[in-house]
């Protein structure tokens, strides 16, 4: 360790041209996660048409449950980037050995405990979700042997974070890229040459999820030079590093859980309208989640350039990164809303040729992609804050706004209306809230001046 060094005098990330470091920062996370989900919708896609419809559903009938679970650790992830980024940006050499050990540690005992939990309760959870009575095997086989696979996912989750925090989202890019083609073959080979239906799709899903894993594994381990270098005889938890981990991490952890709490209600109001739209919801997600991914992208990039920032005190760069991100934001809403609903039709045949099924995913999509632009603000500031060390404010004006407000829609309001419109309307008005909360508290600057107190606390020992 003695040999490996942080130099804030080169870090671009510090020193460069704010849009453009957002931009490489982000085009490799988005392509990463393009691949993720490519490998994702893999399974969606394969199923659907090798299989049918029936499967489909099984398939997407367990997505929300998935993100409920994970999300939550990836969270409480998010929590380690930040505290990492924030030490590397103040280089901390030991403080950054201690983020990278103590992380590895939370992954191994995240992952186990979600693997238990996913294994026992999955049958139990699908049933309280209305999950169809002809899809509720399929569901409970695919998510089972999914949740097997839970320590490599989070071992991934957990080291590309790693890399991320100081600057590398290209290794983390080719690692997807690779587990994305190896995802698919094993889709074809299990699912159209085997006939194992959902089975072969979790089985593939879960191999590629450890192929990424012991890459990233790799990595950190031969980074000797590196001050992220991983040596896993030292993999523990440090007590003091995993409070600041919790301290960031499990407000946005908490934010996860809401968030796809809000989003199982509404899969269960869903499910209610029969096979054919809980198939079509599941084509809409596969396309919806180009969406999701970029705004994730550009939300995980502002993140790691506040966090750098706000470590090294160049807080007007933090702000300047913060209205960056969101013009970024709002160009992705906009463009990619648009491709969805003018080439809906064909994209939505991908997954299905049930002329039911297309027709329900249409009705979606063109509810719903027009309000892409009212979520833009959110990934943006709420990224920024949070990359400067402040995680409860945005947890909370995210599940007030986005979950609290979509959940009483649903329970009080949609049922009035008793249509599938009645139940996606929530979206773009929990959206449209909760922007207007997060520019009003970004705006009124509070947040910015509370987190150098406690950095200039920290650093001098009073806390």
């Amino acid at each position: 360790m003695s040999a490996a060094t942080i130099d804030s005098s080169t870090n671009p990330i510090l020193h460069g041209s704010i849009g453009k470091q957002l931009l490489l920062f982000f085009f490799p996370i988005w392509l990463g996660t393009f691949f993720q989900q490519l490998y994702n919708t893999a399974d969606a896609l394969i199923v659907g048409r090798f299989v049918g419809t029936q499967a489909l559903a099984a398939v997407g009938a367990t997505n929300t449950l998935v993100n409920l679970l994970v999300g939550f650790f990836v969270g409480l992830a998010s929590g380690a980037s930040v505290v990492l980024a924030q030490r590397y940006g103040a280089r901390d050499l030991p403080g950054v050995q201690k983020a990278v050990h103590t992380s590895i540690w939370l992954a191994l005992t995240g992952g186990a405990v979600l693997m238990a939990v996913g294994i026992l309760f999955a049958r139990v959870v699908l049933q309280a979700m209305n999950t169809p009575a002809d899809i509720l095997d399929a569901s409970t086989l695919y998510l089972r042997v999914y949740f097997a696979g839970m320590i490599p996912s989070m071992i991934y989750n957990m080291g590309t974070g790693i890399l991320r925090a100081v600057g590398d989202s290209r290794r983390p890019m080719y690692f997807l890229i690779t587990a994305a083609f190896v995802n698919i073959v094993l889709d074809l080979l299990f699912v159209a040459v085997f006939h194992w239906g959902v089975l072969g799709a979790a089985l593939a899903t879960i191999i590629s999820q450890l192929v990424s894993a012991l890459l990233t594994l790799a990595s950190l381990i031969g980074a000797e030079l590196r001050p992220y270098h991983l040596k896993l005889h030292r993999v523990a938890m440090d007590a003091a590093t995993l409070a600041d981990i919790v301290r960031i991490g499990l407000p946005a952890g908490l934010q996860s859980v809401m968030y796809n709490i809000s989003n199982i209600i509404i899969q269960t109001s869903i499910n209610a309208f029969g096979t054919t739209t809980v198939a079509a919801w599941t084509a809409y997600g596969k396309l919806d989640s180009l969406f999701w991914m970029s705004m994730n992208s550009m939300g995980l990039s502002v993140t790691t350039f506040a966090g750098q920032n706000f470590g090294a005190k160049q807080y007007d760069r933090v702000r300047k990164g913060a209205w960056v991100c969101l013009f970024f934001c709002a160009v992705l809403a906009l463009g990619l809303g648009a491709v969805i609903y003018v080439f809906g039709s064909p994209l939505v045949g991908l997954f299905s040729d049930d002329a039911q099924v297309v027709e329900r995913a249409l009705e979606i999509i063109r509810l719903l992609t027009p309000c892409f632009i009212t979520y833009a603000s959110i990934e943006a500031l709420s990224g920024t804050i949070r990359g400067s060390g402040d995680a409860w404010v945005p947890m909370v004006l995210t599940a007030g706004g986005v979950c609290g407000l979509r959940i009483l829609w649903v329970v009080l309001a949609a049922p009035l209306f008793g249509t599938l419109t009645g139940v996606l309307v929530s979206y773009p008005i929990s959206w449209g809230v909760t922007s207007v909360l997060y520019i009003l508290y970004f705006l009124a600057g509070g947040w910015l001046r509370r987190c150098i107190a406690v950095q200039e606390a920290r650093q001098a020992g009073g806390v």
